[in-house]
């Protein structure tokens, strides 16, 4: 098995080769790839040393299957060169979530939707993969009419830069600033660009990606996405109202036999999700789950998970896993 793993240099990327080695993930050929200025640079994986080769090569390489985590505009560009090579895509970036033609996966939910004939298949964005994750079970038996989300987002989500900046600020340094206001000390309700309607880009996936992987164009989201000085995760306050009214017990049962879900939910001894704990996880981790005591049938939770994992390296290794287990590759 051939694997091409485009943006090898990038956070996503490190932690993307870690996640194959952890997995065990059956690469007979590792190929790393990354733009101009980083080929020739080595990447570690399984103790073994690999050198960054450019896009056009790791093309012309035909890999059976290219990771890409290098951003939209290089996803653009190239998955479909990749594609035509008969290398199957499996894209991090938002460049193929909405497109029709291609299918948005989250495996646990909805991996069957795949077939060989899909060359180019998107991973959601972060903060959907874990809301969606926790409420797919749900749905399927309450049917959910309405989402209202808040998110509290890590700034890995932003990438090496905002990392730093936070390090800068912490230790009281001047240096390059991710964002056009501190973090430390702060949080920023803004992230990604602002589209016409006033909401950011990130609060518009949550919409907009929560319908495509749902199948369900009738539940109606809303959103607003905080960027937070943390590193390990991110966190969603989430109240979602339901056709059908629940037992929050058995809401409880229903997650906990979720895979890839970790109910921590206990007062009694203030056990909770946090994102100092989820970072490194590949789990998503729900808690704080309680009836909406405001109106019908509406319920309360909190959704934590590590954005570089679960959120994107994880989920993306997985659709990999799937499509070799039911040899679509």
């Amino acid at each position: 098995m051939r694997i091409a793993v485009v943006g090898a240099t990038g956070m996503v990327g490190e932690v993307m080769l870690k996640v194959l080695a952890e997995r065990n993930f059956p690469v007979t050929e590792l190929i790393p790839v990354a733009s101009e200025r980083s080929v020739g640079k080595e990447v570690e994986y399984k103790g073994t040393k690999y050198k960054v080769v450019g896009l056009q090569t790791a093309v012309d390489m035909k890999a059976d299957i290219a990771i890409f985590s290098a951003g939209g505009d290089t996803s653009l560009e190239w998955a479909p060169k990749f594609a035509a090579a008969g290398t199957t895509v499996i894209d991090n970036s938002s460049a193929w979530r909405m497109d029709p033609t291609k299918k948005l996966v989250v495996p646990e939910i909805n991996a069957d939707v795949l077939t060989k004939e899909d060359k180019i298949i998107a991973n959601p964005n972060c903060s959907t993969i874990q809301m969606v994750l926790a409420l797919a079970p749900l749905h399927k038996k309450y049917n959910i009419k309405r989402i209202i989300v808040s998110t509290y987002q890590s700034i890995t989500g932003t990438g090496v830069k905002a990392v730093k900046q936070l390090e800068n600020e912490y230790a009281g340094i001047q240096g390059d600033m991710a964002y056009k206001y501190p973090i430390h000390r702060n949080a920023i309700p803004h992230c990604d660009s602002f589209e016409e309607n006033g909401y950011t880009k990130e609060e518009m996936k949550l919409v907009r990606e929560t319908q495509k992987i749902l199948s369900d164009n009738t539940i109606r989201v809303t959103a607003t996405a905080v960027r937070v000085p943390v590193v390990g995760g991110h966190s969603e306050a989430v109240n979602v109202e339901f056709t059908n009214d629940f037992e929050v017990n058995e809401v409880r049962e229903i997650l906990h036999n979720t895979d890839g879900v970790v109910v921590q939910d206990n007062l009694d001894t203030f056990t909770y999700p946090m994102p100092l704990y989820a970072e490194g996880k590949n789990d998503v981790f729900v808690g704080r789950i309680r009836r909406d005591e405001s109106q019908p049938n509406t319920l309360n939770m909190w959704i934590v998970a590590d954005n570089l994992r679960k959120g994107a390296a994880t989920n993306t290794i997985q659709i990999a896993e799937y499509l070799i287990k039911a040899g679509l590759v």
